[in-house]
């Protein structure tokens, strides 16, 4: 079977074949669930398939009037590393531009005026379902009210986005949705 070309922009859905059969949950959080399906796949061959559901989370980067971004340093207990990142949160049953909000400010204390989506991505398509939201956050206003989760031990960091850019690209913002969201933010404001 040769390789399928599709437009730019285009997704091309179908089943791909296999068939999904019982499923049953092996744990549930109040952050996702692991599920573990019998599948048979196209040739025949049956086999046990576990899939992480997660509602998703919405990431932000700010972008102030001086053309400065404010990222976060967080420390992520699952690497053991402290992670240079932009402001994020579990949608929690909100659309994400309005999650979107909630995290910025319960985070870094920052407002809003205006929200542009940077576009939406799946993170870990071949063990889960998250996606992940992206915006670019203008117009910042600070209130100063921070609601930090226990487990949101951060520093607030503010750099030129240009240089965050940089970073992005270089790996030193080693967390990939950040990552991403800074380099589609860098060349929506940058060119």
């Amino acid at each position: 079977m040769g390789a399928l070309h599709y437009p730019t922009g285009v997704a091309h859905k179908h089943d791909g074949g296999w068939k999904r059969g019982a499923s049953r949950y092996l744990y549930e959080s109040r952050w996702f669930r692991l599920r573990r399906d019998e599948v048979v796949l196209p040739t025949g061959e049956a086999i046990d398939y576990t899939v992480i559901e997660h509602p998703g989370y919405a990431m932000v980067v700010p972008l102030l009037d001086d053309g400065r971004v404010l990222l976060e340093q967080v420390f992520r207990y699952p690497i053991q590393e402290t992670m240079l990142e932009c402001p994020s949160g579990g949608l929690d049953g909100d659309a994400p531009e309005a999650a979107a909000r909630r995290e910025l400010e319960e985070e870094t204390g920052w407002v809003a005026g205006r929200l542009e989506s940077l576009g939406s991505f799946y993170g870990s398509n071949g063990t889960s379902d998250e996606r992940f939201h992206l915006f670019l956050a203008t117009a910042l206003a600070e209130t100063g009210t921070m609601q930090r989760e226990a487990t949101e031990q951060m520093e607030l960091v503010f750099m030129p986005l240009a240089e965050a850019v940089e970073l992005a690209f270089a790996g030193a913002v080693s967390d990939a949705p950040s990552a991403l969201a800074i380099i589609l933010a860098g060349r929506r404001v940058l060119g």
